[in-house]
């Protein structure tokens, strides 16, 4: 942000606290009034007295409220600045694994949380949404990025639940207070929004824009004809009324009811629990839907798994929570099954039509009639994961890929040690840039593949791979030295002796690497053109306060012998520029904006992780590859396309392949996972509403 641009942020956040400070007494008197209101027009006496304990708990704590959500509103507003403000939750960012972990009282925190969200979001949204503009543009962003303003929704009500949840209030106290509070709540935030739009406006700030990004059907090729029996989206996708948060979190701890007090079985006795039957057949169809709508699975394969529902409901029966058992065989053949649709992108691609084949012979196998229903899906599973396998050459070379990407990194890293002991060299600093880069860089590597070929045992010191470690470091005093042009010009005789040996070892080093003969050579003619200016020179006197160069050093790639390359199937062209290499426009099948993903791998600290499913334009057309390994330091990433083609890289090629959109994310998560965890989010949705 420039100057004017600060100072329009920094005002806004001020004036926020400046008028939350205001209207949060106001707000907290309106809900005690609606309170005291309500009082009067309820006919039951025991939903008076609980709203009589609702108003004078809170005339008792009204100012400790105030004071704690505005401490707590202030620390979130600026903690949310720098990315601390992953505490907020959003409706699209629970997981069907994190609800299974929570507690009762987390899911009813939750549910309270999602209700009054859903309540201020409509009251405040459109005000909301004119405030993000401004705020997206005084903080530098050309598009809208509503998670960018640290004033959102989501901020305050975080806000205000951690200060009434550090409060000792019954939570049925505390309930009617959010109930009856959101809509003044959201009337509160609607007027500071307007506010804070206005500020800005006058202070010249302008709305950034929003992106408008067309996503066309790249797989537009109707699916094929379907045979008399198979059933439609249509009727297989019911309601999901039952589908609350609460419901859902009791199903997958296992804790309906089969009657009374008694605890559940799921249904395995055979006893009949409706509830659970009805819930899981609930998920299992909500499921399906999300996975038929999914254009990331072939047409005909989302078909088929439509047609699975039968087998699956019935699966359902006896065992309920078999999706969220990611052992189950169910489970896995179903992770299984979309996950090999991902590696085509066409029905013509090669092995598509034998893999159509084997689902839909699972698909017949399944709907047989019997009583063995669950004893088929592990034999199914075999099957399936047996004809999967990789031919013994390709594993062989996958294995070979591995092992060679290993080797890298090893030596890469070793590399940058060595560069970090030239540094540390008193006359290091004071050498031409093109001698430091070329010391960091190219000669590091071949000092480090010297000293990854010397033997283990200390017996084998006069070994020839001893012997070039040493020689490769021992020419650097004459190499720094004959770099500078006021030291080499001094001492003419040393100059002359020392640059044929100079000259042979650093050949000899560069092809130990096989390092391309055009760099070597460009590299030999800026050497001697030093070498030739300081032979020339007069000798000037030295000037011991004299500065160091000051030229930084470029952030060299990684080296890769060409035989490396090949044995992994690198990726040479990682470094082109987008402006030079075709790119995928407005195609991507992303589910998140890439800011997003950025974001998530920085937390992780990780690249994209493995099992993750992209698409790569490579020699000139893209290729749809599945990352099947990341060496232990995550510099290197082996892909593997659906024939088996590996495909390698390194973590600032993947980058920068990122950044240029030449690989694009297809499917970063299971496909069953991303389904269950968008059932998570409706039954949030569901409960925030009242379900």
């Amino acid at each position: 942000m420039d100057a004017s641009q600060t100072q329009a942020f920094d005002a806004c956040l001020r004036e926020a606290l400046v008028q939350t400070r205001e209207w949060t007494p106001r707000w907290l008197d309106k809900l005690r009034d609606t309170l005291y209101n309500r009082e009067g027009t309820v006919a039951g006496l025991q939903e008076k007295q609980a709203l009589v304990d609702a108003r004078t708990t809170l005339e008792s704590y009204r100012d400790r409220i105030s004071s704690r959500f505005l401490e707590f509103f202030a620390e979130s507003v600026y903690g949310s600045l720098g990315g601390e403000g992953g505490s907020t939750r959003k409706l699209n960012t629970m997981s069907f694994d994190e609800l299974e972990l929570m507690g009762d009282e987390q899911v009813q925190e939750t549910v309270e949380l999602a209700r009054v969200q859903q309540v201020v979001k409509m009251a405040a949204d459109e005000e909301l949404v004119a405030l993000d503009t401004r705020m997206s543009s005084v903080l530098g962003h050309s598009r809208v990025r509503p998670e960018a303003n640290p004033l959102r929704t989501e901020i305050v009500i975080a806000a205000l639940m951690r200060a009434i949840n550090g409060l000792h209030v019954d939570p049925v106290v505390r309930a009617r207070w959010l109930q009856m509070g959101a809509v003044g709540l959201g009337s509160e935030l609607q007027q500071m929004y307007a506010h804070l739009s206005r500020l800005l406006d006058d202070m010249g700030v302008r709305p950034a824009g929003y992106k408008v990004v067309q996503v066309p059907d790249v797989r537009s090729p109707a699916a094929a004809p379907l045979h008399a029996e198979t059933v439609t989206a249509d009727s297989v996708l019911g309601s999901n009324a039952l589908l609350t948060l609460d419901h859902l979190h009791q199903l997958l701890i296992g804790n309906l009811d089969q009657s009374g007090d008694r605890p559940s079985d799921q249904g395995v006795s055979g006893s009949g629990n409706a509830m659970v039957r009805t819930l899981a057949a609930e998920v299992v169809t909500f499921m399906l839907k999300r996975i038929h709508e999914d254009k990331r699975l072939m047409p005909s394969v989302r078909q088929v798994l439509l047609d699975m529902k039968p087998a699956l409901l019935q699966l359902a029966r006896s065992e309920p929570r078999f999706f969220a058992d990611r052992q189950n065989p169910a489970r896995r053949l179903l992770d299984t099954v979309t996950a090999r649709s991902l590696a085509f992108t066409s029905e013509q691609d090669p092995g598509y039509e034998t893999f159509a084949r084997q689902v839909r012979d699972i698909q017949r196998a399944l709907e047989k009639p019997g009583a063995d229903l669950a004893s088929r899906f592990p034999k199914l599973l075999e099957e399936l994961t047996q004809s999967q396998a990789l031919a013994p050459e390709q594993a062989q070379a996958r294995g070979l890929a591995v092992k060679t990407l290993v080797r890298v990194e090893q030596r890469n890293m070793l590399a940058e040690r060595v560069a970090a002991e030239f540094r540390a060299r008193n006359d290091f600093d004071r050498v031409p840039g093109v001698v430091r880069r070329f010391l960091t860089g190219p000669w590091a590597q071949v000092v480090a593949q010297a000293r990854m070929d010397m033997p283990d045992s200390p017996s084998a010191d006069l070994s020839p791979a001893s012997s070039a470690a040493l020689r490769y470091t021992d020419i650097l005093p004459d190499l720094l030295w004959s770099s500078q042009l006021a030291q080499a010009s001094r001492n003419r005789p040393r100059l002359i002796k020392v640059i044929p040996g100079l000259l042979r070892t650093l050949r000899e080093g560069l092809d130990s690497i096989d390092y391309p003969r055009d760099k070597t050579e460009a590299f030999f003619q800026t050497l001697m053109g030093l070498h030739e200016a300081a032979y020339k020179t007069l000798r000037p006197e030295i000037d011991p306060d004299a500065p160091v160069s000051l030229q930084v050093e470029e952030d060299l790639e990684p080296w890769i012998h060409p035989v490396e390359a090949k044995e992994s199937g690198f990726m040479e062209d990682a470094f082109l520029e987008s402006t030079t290499q075709p790119s995928f426009q407005d195609t991507q099948p992303m589910q998140h904006d890439w800011a997003d993903i950025k974001a998530e791998m920085a937390e992780k600290n990780q690249a994209i992780s493995v099992g993750t499913w992209v698409d790569v334009w490579h020699e000139g057309q893209p290729m749809r590859a599945q990352l099947t390994w990341a060496s232990p330091h995550n510099t290197m990433f082996l892909f593997t396309a659906g024939s088996g083609r590996s495909l390698s890289m390194t973590r600032r090629g993947l980058d920068n392949l990122l950044a240029n959109n030449r690989l694009r994310v297809v499917a970063n998560h299971g496909l069953i996972d991303d389904a269950l965890d968008e059932i998570a989010r409706q039954a949030w949705i569901n409960s925030s509403r009242g379900a």
